[in-house]
């Protein structure tokens, strides 16, 4: 793709465009270099009086946002007094354990938007992304959350940081989607994928690559609309630089949360998860970890709890799957809440055991018409 007839006929479909003629050039594409980056994973124990277990989850690094998120996420609720709530009586999360949930993921959500950004152009905060997942820090965090709905979200501070640069906060744009694929073959290799070209259709330009080919219907594909991904203003209100503002050569962040789980006690791999949805990814993710992981349900079941969320603004209810009595029960607490759509496209397969045997469940998300597929 970055050299030869395939870059030629990008580069054709970006620079004579009517509307919006690009200046992309074959060095551009030639200068191109991947980034192989090691998986980011940290310890996560469930303990609560059905379940004591050790879990390690691994996802993406930086620019990805999705790890970081979901590891503060769930770690805070641990230390609130949703850690041991089941579901309610109608088998869906109930108004206390969503409003904890809500807090948590407005605190994650505002770190997310201060400090997460390509680390090949910003540094960690105080010099590790692990500092973002540090139980300490974790617990600090935890405490700002009470019943009543928090006046304000701001980012956090890991540890001292003497040299830190000074980013403003970068405020919230709307993401859309992407495809995931969860497999684990018979060897017992497993895969966690995410991709994305943005939105539906991309950048909604079409590279023909039959016009550089002998092949005359060698096909094309799709150009992706990725720089939507940086921040739309390169500073914040007080003058400081974004950390997720547009560079040359530079990354977006997303929300892409490809997860793998492992039992710490045997070392196995015990799930594989992730979802396509733009900045819901995070929440989508976070929900069949927890709900597999704490509430013990299966991956279909999990996948068919309504989804939920916050992303920096006021709870978000996935419309018309809960409740008038949730919704204001929420309410009472001080926050804002909104029934909307919320199209997740769940991907998770979790190792279990039936029948004395071990087997590999699955579930898919028929919200975007998802299938399961098993020798």
């Amino acid at each position: 793709l970055h050299e030869g007839p395939a870059a030629q006929a990008i580069v054709d479909a970006v620079r004579p465009h009517p509307g919006a003629p690009g200046r992309m050039s074959l060095a551009d594409l030639a200068g191109y270099q991947p980034r192989e980056r090691q998986a980011l994973c940290h310890d996560y124990q469930v303990n609560i009086p059905a379940s004591q277990n050790s879990y390690r989850l691994c996802g993406f690094p930086p620019p990805s946002s999705g790890a970081i998120a979901i590891g503060q996420i769930l770690g805070m609720l641990k230390q609130t007094p949703a850690n041991g709530l089941p579901l309610g009586e109608d088998g869906l999360p109930g108004a206390e354990w969503l409003h904890y949930y809500s807090e948590a993921a407005r605190l994650a959500y505002a770190d997310r938007a201060l400090y997460l950004a390509d680390p090949d152009f910003v540094p960690p905060p105080a010099g590790s992304w692990r500092s973002l997942l540090a139980p300490a820090y974790i617990a600090q965090r935890a405490q700002l959350i009470g019943p009543r709905h928090m006046a304000s979200a701001a980012a956090g501070t890991p540890a001292p940081q003497p040299e830190r640069v000074s980013f403003a906060p970068m405020a919230h744009q709307p993401e859309y989607g992407t495809s995931h694929i969860s497999i684990v073959d018979a060897s017992g290799n497993a895969l966690a994928l995410t991709t994305t070209i943005e939105a539906q259709f991309g950048a909604r330009r079409m590279v023909n690559t039959s016009l550089h080919s002998a092949q005359p219907r060698s096909g094309g594909f799709l150009l992706n609309n990725q720089l939507t991904d940086f921040s739309f203003s390169p500073r914040g209100a007080n003058g400081a630089p974004v950390a997720n503002r547009v560079q040359a050569g530079k990354r977006p962040r997303s929300s892409m949360s490809p997860t793998l789980v492992f039992d710490n006690a045997t070392g196995r791999l015990l799930a594989s998860a992730g979802s396509p949805g733009g900045a819901q990814i995070i929440h989508y993710t976070a929900k069949a970890l927890y709900a597999t992981l704490h509430w013990g349900l299966m991956p279909q079941q999990a996948i068919d709890l309504p989804n939920f969320g916050n992303v920096s603004g006021p709870t978000q209810l996935e419309q018309q799957r809960f409740p008038a009595s949730t919704v204001q029960a929420l309410q009472a607490r001080g926050g804002e809440v909104r029934q909307i759509e919320m199209t997740s496209g769940l991907q998770v397969i979790v190792r279990g055991s039936a029948h004395g045997q071990l087997m590999w469940f699955s579930g898919s998300d028929a919200r975007r018409e998802g299938s399961v597929m098993g020798d």
